[in-house]
């Protein structure tokens, strides 16, 4: 099956990702007429073949015709007029074109920038409403793929900003991302796939910076708001590095979120093309692209993850673990209590056979990734670990509730596990059942089996 995998170690942007699209070999000039439907003037494209950190790729632009002089700053210094997006706040490359092409919205557009009757100045300070851009994308001829595909990423748009400012979202207004340039960019990113044959969309584990923002909202740290939620509504796991800068705005976000239906490593993939979007800034500690990976999945296709239909949890743990075969068990069972004491979210010791057939075993600490530095000391200085290995993996969790029950002995708490509204599973809880076993002069087993019972008798 074709397929399109992203490789965002180094982030993603609405620009970055057209720009990736054409290095694949998305038909520029089609592109620019396709976007002609949309009945938006005031703007041109730019797309120059360029460098950077070394890394030949596409550099997409939209240029506004009519840019106001109000400028907004973005993390790296930055200035920009507030008509452009928060997509192309990266900072401006001066890496000499290897080729150039300038394409012009119509000229019977040129002067209603905004596509509406605002009065003037009136988009610039407030930006296009959901509402408005949902009409202005029925009124194009644009394909109903395209227009299905481009409001759905709006809409998660609005929604995430509707949850910030408690607003229903046909109502809200997306500053930045009203704004002409990332109208461009979100429709021309569908576009670009349906020029592709709409392949099966793969990712990488999503990957942010740090740092800080200035947006329409104020000054945000890095992951922004915006960002955050779209990732979160879908149910995707963000993991920051150490780059000092914002590396997935909110329209990347949105668009990984609308099309890629699983983030992991390459798995059977045959690449046939490799494109690269680039992006402005020179970042510190990785190059500046979005590399996209268009194939043909060999063998076993890796699982498609289910956010879209399942509302479990999900979150990103550090696995820690160490092979112990001199150890005193006193010492190991001290390790325990106080790795919990510590914030462990799980910790415990499984037999295992070591080199020269000696009994040992592994230690497994479960934690945070904020945490991980601070159990791998512990580990070192607690046990008789010389080292520990560390991993990240990936966790889907039921939704959980604590209610109580009325049974005979009185009333015990019980834990749920929901999904999709559905409890999936149920259990007594331990504290609750051990208070009423010693009101009541019972054994725990006792208490367990009323609790469980009841339990039955409620579903």
């Amino acid at each position: 099956m074709k397929t399109l995998y992203l490789d965002i170690f180094s982030g993603i942007s609405g620009d970055m990702f057209i720009g990736a699209m054409l290095d694949l070999g998305v038909d520029a000039h089609q592109l620019e007429h396709t976007l002609e439907k949309l009945k938006v003037g005031g703007y041109h494209l730019h797309i120059s073949r360029k460098q950077k950190s070394g890394i030949e790729g596409v550099k997409f632009d939209v240029h506004l015709e009519h840019e106001h002089s109000h400028e907004h700053t973005h993390a790296d210094g930055t200035k920009h007029s507030h008509g452009h997006s928060h997509d192309h706040g990266h900072g401006h490359s001066h890496t000499h074109d290897v080729f150039k092409m300038d394409f012009r919205a119509p000229a019977e557009h040129k002067h209603e920038p905004h596509g509406h009757s605002h009065e003037p100045g009136e988009e610039h300070e407030h930006g296009r409403n959901f509402s408005q851009i949902k009409k202005l994308i029925a009124d194009s001829s644009l394909s109903d793929w395209v227009k299905e595909k481009s409001v759905a990423i709006f809409h998660r748009i609005a929604v995430a900003e509707g949850k910030i400012h408690g607003h229903p979202p046909d109502e809200v207004h997306f500053h930045e991302v009203g704004a002409i340039d990332s109208i461009v960019d979100i429709i021309g990113a569908c576009i670009c796939l349906e020029m592709l044959g709409k392949p099966r969309v793969l990712a990488a584990p999503v990957v942010e910076g740090t740092g800080w923002v200035n947006c329409a909202h104020g000054r945000f740290p890095v992951p922004t708001t915006a960002t955050l939620e779209i990732l979160g509504n879908r149910g995707i796991a963000l993991t920051q590095c150490e780059e000092p800068h914002e590396l997935v705005t909110p329209t990347g976000a949105a668009i990984l979120a609308e099309f890629v239906e699983s983030f992991a490593p390459m798995t059977g993939l045959v690449a046939t093309k490799v494109g690269y979007g680039l992006g402005t800034r020179d970042n510190k500690t990785r190059p500046n692209v979005l590399r996209a990976v268009l194939g043909e999945l060999s063998g076993a296709a890796p699982q498609v993850t289910l956010e879209r239909e399942l509302d479990w949890e999900s979150d990103t743990i550090s696995v820690l673990e160490t092979n112990l075969d001199d150890i005193n068990s006193e010492l190991l069972g001290a390790f325990v209590e106080k790795a919990f004491v510590a914030g462990a979210l799980d910790v415990f010791h499984t037999p295992i056979q070591m080199k020269k057939n000696r009994p040992g075993v592994l230690l497994t600490v479960l934690c945070g990734q904020a945490e991980a530095d601070q159990f791998s000391e512990l580990i070192l200085r607690e046990t008789t670990a010389f080292g520990v290995r560390r991993t990240t993996a990936e966790r889907r969790k039921l939704k959980r509730e604590i209610r109580t029950i009325k049974t005979a002995l009185g009333e015990i708490d019980i834990k749920l596990g929901l999904l999709n509204g559905k409890v999936v599973q149920a259990a007594p809880e331990f504290e609750s059942c051990k208070k009423v076993a010693a009101e009541q002069r019972l054994s725990l087993k006792e208490v367990y089996a009323v609790a469980l019972r009841e339990i039955l008798n409620h579903e």
